[in-house]
């Protein structure tokens, strides 16, 4: 924005709808950091355009962030096929608005990393139909006018996208008073190398995925099976000088983040169902980690 004159009006306009569409391209590309960069590509956009001919800025802008994300999302898939093991959405802390409102299932669904992998399945198209769709109540025609799209087309988009999904869509069973209590259970066991209270708080099928991308050491396939992720997570009971581990809500579920010296080394994020954790996501990859850090000073 160097050099340029930024008109008040527009500013005001961006700003009340920058919550709501960092939260769609979030959704979209389940990447703060690409979020960010989308919504600062949508402002000089919106600065720049002729206001004259914007009758619902709302709209307009829902519309340009939206297809900024679609192409993205292409060349993102090469990206992620070439990516050093298992992709991990980043992790955003969910005490922060920045995701919009989480008050009901479905809101919190629709930021957990279980179903932002889900929407991995989707070319990008099913992706921006199934997500303005079922994450944020746009009406098949509304969202044909986003995508510049039939009606028709959209709706068989999203049925596509509901099938490729299936039955798959994660159901948190845990509230989050016992999510919490299961978290922090978690944590003194995996300080203490307590291996047979681990064992006790994971599903028998649990699995661990940890995302190091290549910058940091971490299991390149994933850990499955109660015994095997008991004794994987022994690492998390080494010393670390300077280590402070806090326990909060990570993309709608119950996490903890490792800190030292103010940054975040790793977030870890739980799925607890029936009582017991049934799935591990540990993001250790230090470019992930960046949106998190930038929150943790406001929690």
């Amino acid at each position: 924005m160097l050099g340029r004159v930024v008109r008040p009006e527009a500013l005001r306009q961006f700003q009340a709808q920058r919550p709501r569409l960092f939260a769609v391209a979030y959704r979209l590309l389940g990447s703060a950091g690409e979020a960010e960069d989308v919504i600062q590509d949508a402002f000089l956009r919106f600065h720049e355009a002729d206001h004259a001919t914007i009758d619902n800025p709302a709209a307009w802008l829902t519309k340009v962030v939206t297809n900024l994300c679609l192409n993205r999302l292409t060349s993102a898939r090469a990206r992620r096929e070439d990516y050093v093991g298992p992709w991990l959405p980043e992790p955003v802390a969910t005490a922060d608005p920045a995701l919009g409102p989480l008050d009901t299932v479905e809101q919190r669904e629709s930021v957990s990393m279980a179903f932002l992998l889900l929407l991995e399945r989707l070319t990008p198209p099913e992706r921006a139909v199934f997500v303005l769709r079922s994450a944020f109540g746009y009406r098949h025609r509304e969202i044909a006018q986003i995508l510049g799209l039939s009606e028709a087309n959209c709706q068989q988009l999203y049925h596509r996208a509901k099938r490729r999904i299936g039955d798959e869509r994660p159901r948190f069973s845990a509230s989050r008073a016992d999510g919490e209590r299961i978290t922090r259970r978690f944590l003194v066991a995996a300080r203490n190398g307590d291996l047979t209270a681990l064992q006790e708080l994971l599903a028998d099928d649990v699995v661990a995925w940890a995302d190091g991308g290549g910058n940091t050491t971490a299991a390149r396939r994933p850990v499955r099976g109660a015994e095997r992720v008991a004794r994987y997570l022994g690492w998390m009971s080494r010393p670390v000088s300077g280590l402070s581990v806090r326990v909060m809500e990570i993309n709608g579920r119950p996490g903890m983040v490792a800190i030292a010296e103010g940054h975040p080394l790793l977030a870890v994020v739980l799925e607890v169902h029936a009582g017991r954790i049934s799935d591990i996501r540990i993001v250790a990859n230090p470019d992930k980690l960046t949106f998190l850090a930038a929150q943790l000073p406001n929690l």
